[in-house]
């Protein structure tokens, strides 16, 4: 008995540490969240400045974008892909909301995983401007001393339908 015993207490405690190993290993440190707050703010710069070369610049030379029309690869597809949509329209005050329960450290730590809200102003040629949002999320690299996307996610919330009157109240 006292051999099982010896052997059980020391399991469990081991089994209630490891999580606890685990939560604080992918919890992600407030230098590299400044740093990535860095990469948000150019972003939303280049975006509303509707400059694809400059958002382009934040992704990695292998990135993967991956949209509602299927992946582009490569900064260089990355570009192609903002200076369409930039071309003859006209994106503003692009925000995201970084949701704090998303951003974790992947292995090896030089990756982050981070996600949350977006919204922006899009307005097409001879259109009225129209607010978007969604949600997204990326996995960030260190590259060297800085930052960079290496896969970028998002999707397009509908627009919730207007209210119709119902049969009773007609």
């Amino acid at each position: 008995m006292k051999v099982v015993t010896t052997l059980i207490i020391p399991a469990l405690a081991i089994s209630f540490a490891v999580p606890t190993f685990a939560q604080q290993k992918d919890a992600v440190d407030s230098q590299v969240i400044e740093q990535l707050a860095q990469i948000d703010k150019k972003y939303g710069e280049a975006f509303n400045n509707n400059d694809a070369a400059a958002v382009a610049a934040l992704f990695t030379e292998d990135a993967v974008f991956a949209m509602d029309r299927g992946p582009v690869y490569g900064r260089q597809a990355v570009e192609k892909q903002y200076a369409e949509w930039f071309k003859g329209s006209h994106a503003s005050d692009h925000f995201i909301k970084i949701d704090p329960n998303f951003t974790r450290f992947l292995v090896p730590t030089d990756n982050v995983m981070r996600g949350g809200e977006w919204s922006g102003t899009w307005q097409a040629p001879g259109q009225k401007p129209v607010q978007l949002n969604g949600y997204w999320s990326e996995i960030a690299t260190r590259v060297d001393d800085d930052w960079k996307i290496r896969m970028l996610t998002y999707n397009i919330t509908p627009a919730t339908a207007p209210a119709t009157a119902s049969a009773e109240t007609k």
